[in-house]
């Protein structure tokens, strides 16, 4: 079985998230999406988030595409990826948080995933920062 992991803020549960969540089943058997804490957004992106983490991560559960969803450890990053170990991870066209030092990390620790960044879905009008100003 092929585990595909993408993570994020999911703030905004939006159409372009759900392209991304099937986009990114497609490249294995189950999907596995974590969602970050809410000191991880607070800290990445400067603003609290307009929902909390646990109401977060209902909503992303809900998502046919989704196999399972968990939130993300406080801290170390690399510890959800260590205890998940998926085969694949996907990521957003436009993420940037903890993605600069995500594959030399793999490679480092010898895990052998495979790192892919995903096209967007309309970034026009599906993007949190602008659905946020609205």
């Amino acid at each position: 079985m092929k585990r595909v992991m993408v993570f994020g803020s999911y703030d905004l549960l939006h159409d372009g998230h759900k392209y991304l969540f099937k986009r990114a089943k497609k490249l294995g058997d189950e999907l596995i999406v974590v969602v970050a804490r809410d000191s991880t957004i607070e800290r990445v992106k400067g603003e609290s988030p307009l929902y909390g983490e646990r109401e977060r991560l209902g909503k992303v559960e809900e998502v046919d595409d989704v196999d399972r969803a968990v939130l993300g450890y406080k801290g170390n990053k690399m510890r959800i990826v260590e205890k998940i170990m998926p085969d694949v991870i996907a990521l957003g066209y436009d993420q940037n948080s903890f993605v600069e030092r995500l594959e030399k990390e793999i490679e480092n620790r010898g895990w052998g995933i495979k790192v892919v960044r995903l096209g967007s879905f309309k970034p026009n009008k599906f993007k949190s920062s602008l659905l946020k100003k609205g």
